[in-house]
């Protein structure tokens, strides 16, 4: 097998787990939508207001992986040694991790702010 070969299959991996990356972030977007709006529509008792603060805090942890998934695209790529599939996954999940962490010690703001504006109506 040569090294082209082997190159290939990689990105393709790459590429694939890419592909169920964003596939599992649209599900995810999708759900948070049906969440805020289920908990907005909602009459306020203590169990819908957890849930929409829940949603609010998701949307706002989802904010926040995007922006650092974008940040670190700028970075330049270490030349010298490369990056391999593993550490680009593994990137990705501490990451996604790291994020959140941020939204639940309060990140910055968003999910505060997104509470107050979708609980106006409800008082």
């Amino acid at each position: 097998m040569s090294i082209n070969q082997i190159t290939g299959a990689a990105a393709a991996g790459i590429g694939a787990y890419q592909s169920a990356a964003s596939a599992g972030t649209a599900a995810k977007n999708k759900q948070l939508a049906d969440q805020i709006q289920q908990a907005q529509a909602s009459g306020k008792s203590p169990a819908e207001d957890k849930k929409l603060k829940e949603a609010c805090q998701g949307f706002e942890e989802m904010f926040l992986n995007l922006m650092y998934s974008k940040m670190r695209d700028t970075v330049p790529k270490d030349t010298l040694l490369g990056e391999s599939n593993g550490q680009q996954i593994m990137q990705s999940m501490l990451d996604e991790q790291l994020t959140k962490e941020m939204a639940k010690a309060g990140g910055v703001g968003l999910a505060d702010m997104l509470y107050k504006q979708l609980s106006i109506g409800k008082k």
